[in-house]
């Protein structure tokens, strides 16, 4: 499942609290965006149609849950930046941001944390 950009700024806002309703979400992300509330409602429903959320009817007003985790989406959105731009390899992603001084200090101790926990293993 492919989403646009526009469309995780809405799954983000469902990721941090759900249910809530078309407004509630727009009230978050419609004006540091630049957003009217109907173009919310119309990412809101494009993922209704992709299934990455689901609508529960309350009153005359639906609520609006995430179907997909955000560690899903993270996962395949990460898989295809690795697969697309480094071969599928995790290192060469890392040294590239390594050689362009985006790494910092505490990047690198986690790095150096997590490959010692990998070697635990």
């Amino acid at each position: 499942m492919r989403i646009s950009g526009a469309e995780s700024v809405v799954m983000e806002a469902l990721w941090r609290k759900s249910p809530r309703t078309a407004e509630d979400v727009a009230a978050e992300v419609a004006g540091p965006q630049g957003w009217t509330e109907a173009t919310v409602k119309t990412l809101i429903n494009r993922l209704l149609k992709k299934k990455a959320v689901d609508a529960e009817r309350e009153g005359r007003r639906y609520l609006y849950r995430p179907r997909l985790t955000r560690d899903a989406w993270l996962a395949t959105e990460s898989g295809t930046v690795v697969d697309r731009l480094f071969g599928g390899r995790v290192a060469p992603l890392v040294s590239h941001f390594s050689k362009s001084g985006r790494l910092t200090a505490e990047d690198v101790a986690e790095l150096k944390r997590l490959v010692a926990e990998l070697d635990d293993e």
